[in-house]
Parts: structure tokens; C-alpha cells; sequence
């Protein structure tokens, strides 16, 4: 059985049909579309994704950081950037 990683599913049919509630109902949390009892999309309300996405790029930025810690650097003024 695979994991569904939601607290809240729905089935395709009942996505097609309540659209517009089952947004109000999820509020900020993501939705697991069913077909066939099997997770096939999940479906994110905006500000969730956004909030995703900066995670993401956060931890990019923490990974780049950490590549880089040990150099090699290179001297340059102010002048010459």
C-alpha cells in the first residue's frame, strides 16, 4: 500500500464535481486526488506551493553555502568589482 502524505483525500469525481468546496474545506493544506483508492496528484492551494518553494530555495542556498565553505576564494578589492 503506498503512503498517502495528506490528511485530506478525494476522489477524482468528487474533485470534478465539488471543486470549489473541497478548496474551502482544505484551507492551507494539501488534498490527495484518489483514482482507484490510489494517490494520483496532489492538489496545493497557492500559498502553500509558494511556502514549498522557498523551502526549497532556502535549502539550495544552505547546500550551495556549505560547498563553498572551504573556498577557494579569491582576493579582490572593491575597485575591481
Amino acid at each position: 500500500m503506498n503512503t498517502i502524505f495528506t490528511n485530506m483525500t478525494v476522489s477524482v469525481t468528487e474533485l470534478k464535481r465539488n471543486f470549489a468546496d473541497i478548496i474551502k474545506q482544505a484551507d492551507d493544506c494539501p488534498v490527495a486526488i484518489l483514482n482507484h483508492n490510489r494517490a494520483e496528484a496532489y492538489l496545493l492551494p497557492a500559498a502553500h506551493y509558494e511556502r514549498l518553494m522557498a523551502h526549497l530555495e532556502d535549502l539550495e542556498d544552505a547546500k550551495l553555502v556549505q560547498e563553498r565553505a572551504n573556498g577557494p576564494f579569491i582576493e579582490a578589492s572593491l575597485d575591481e568589482l
